[in-house]
C-alpha cells in the first residue's frame, strides 16, 4: 500500500495562497496518479475533488470552481492561490490506483474506489 502524507496547509485571509505538498513511500510500482480532494468543516461532509493528475496520460484536472487558481504539479504538490473562504476545509491526497483505467476527469469526481488516503492537512481561510 502507498503512504501518502500531506503537509503545507495553515490559516490565511482571503485572497492569499498556500502551497501542499504530499509526499508518498511504501508501494510506489504503479504509482502513475494522485487525487486532491477537500472535505468542508462540520460533521457529515463529503470528499470534493478540486484537482488530479494522471501521470502515465500526462494529463490534469480540475474542479470548475478552482480553475485558473489551483495548480497541481508532478511532484505532487498543489498550488492554492486567492483562496476565498469558502475553501476552508481538510485537504487530502489519494491514491486512486483501483481507477487507473479510467480518464483523470473521471476518478478526480469520485472519493470512492481509492486505494489510500493521507491524514489530511487544514486550510483555513479568513474573510
Amino acid at each position: 500500500q502507498l503512504q501518502l502524507v500531506e503537509s503545507g496547509g495553515g490559516s490565511v485571509q482571503s485572497g492569499e495562497s498556500l502551497t501542499l505538498s504530499c509526499a508518498a513511500s511504501g508501494f510506489t510500482l504503479d504509482y502513475y496518479a494522485i487525487g486532491w480532494f477537500r472535505q468542508g468543516p462540520g460533521i457529515g461532509k463529503d470528499l470534493v475533488g478540486v484537482a488530479c493528475i494522471s501521470k502515465s496520460a500526462g494529463r490534469t484536472y480540475y474542479a470548475d470552481s478552482v480553475k485558473g487558481r489551483f495548480t497541481i504539479s508532478g511532484d505532487n504538490t498543489l498550488h492554492l492561490d486567492s483562496l476565498k473562504p469558502e475553501e476552508t476545509a481538510v485537504y487530502y491526497c489519494g491514491d486512486p490506483r483501483r481507477r487507473a483505467r479510467m480518464p483523470v476527469e473521471n476518478f478526480c469526481q469520485m472519493a470512492r474506489g481509492y486505494d489510500s488516503w493521507g491524514q489530511g492537512t487544514q486550510v483555513t481561510v479568513s474573510s
